[in-house]
């Protein structure tokens, strides 16, 4: 089942609409969570009745769908995201693989969330499990951690999960797709509509360490993509740095080029992409609240 939405905080000026534009086929093009990666998530909680996931900046609910396959025991789920396209994606997504599992979808930033008041006749839920998954880095960090603590069961873990970009990925078919970006964009990296992008002040491991969720583990996989000029392109509509609406009137011609320098560069084969996607999973010291 799903709850009703539910009146949200305004939102920063320009971050509603960063991806909404990318929410169709942001499921198609973005890789989604390992199955291993899942598991390990699932493992945090798979011994507790009734565990609660919230997912911070949930995008299209990759992350809750993953975990729902890995643990289908989950009993409620709280995705926050501040797009409403991405939520709507989200809900027709996890909807037809919830079975018991309750979700609710809150469309605010994951700086100023707040728990859901309880349904009548409903105890209030704690999460036991908070994930973020690359989206930590468009976050106020010390102000979601510190949200966290406040919200969450004693014994919660928090996972911050990435595995970069085809912008940060280094490879020769790569660089060659950021210069012609950059040509048609400009030298820096675009942040969508929101001006470039600021790169994070400081390492997400030592936000962790100077957090209440000073407890961490730190989980690499590995993954090896195979990627075809069709999928980079459909990746690239869904990103902030080369967005449709970055180029305007001039996109055809950008896909065009960037489709020709693909084809080349792939040579009738694969383009490949040597990825980790790494998990940190924080406690807590003693479960301290």
């Amino acid at each position: 089942m799903t709850y009703p939405d539910e009146p949200f905080p305004s939102l920063p000026a320009g971050k509603e609409e960063l991806f909404a534009a990318a929410a169709a086929e942001y499921d198609r093009y973005r890789p989604g969570v390992p199955a291993e990666a899942a598991e390990l998530l699932a493992d945090t909680v798979r011994d507790l009745p009734d565990p609660t996931l919230l997912d911070l900046g949930t995008g299209t609910g990759q992350v809750p769908r993953a975990l729902l396959k890995a643990l289908p025991s989950l009993a409620y789920i709280e995705a926050v995201d501040w797009s409403r396209p991405m939520l709507d994606q989200a809900r027709a997504a996890l909807t037809p693989v919830l079975g018991d599992c309750t979700l609710s979808l809150i469309q605010t930033s994951a700086d100023i969330y707040a728990p859901l008041a309880p349904l009548p006749g409903e105890e209030r839920r704690t999460p036991d499990l908070i994930t973020c998954c690359r989206a930590y880095h468009w976050m106020s960090g010390p102000d979601v951690l510190a949200m966290a603590h406040r919200i969450a069961a004693p014994q919660a873990t928090l996972a911050i999960m990435g595995d970069g970009s085809l912008w940060t990925y280094e490879a020769d078919w790569t660089q060659a797709l950021r210069d012609l970006i950059q040509r048609y964009l400009g030298p820096g990296r675009r942040a969508g509509v929101l001006g470039d992008y600021p790169k994070p002040v400081r390492p997400f491991q030592e936000e962790l360490a100077d957090s209440a969720w000073s407890d961490v583990a730190e989980h690499p996989f590995p993954i090896t993509r195979s990627w075809t000029p069709e999928t980079v392109l459909g990746y690239l509509r869904t990103t902030s740095f080369a967005g449709a609406e970055l180029f305007a009137e001039r996109h055809a011609a950008f896909e065009e080029e960037a489709r020709a320098l693909l084809d080349e560069l792939a040579d009738g084969g694969s383009l490949l992409e040597e990825a980790v996607f790494t998990v940190l999973l924080a406690r807590r010291p003693g479960g301290a609240r």
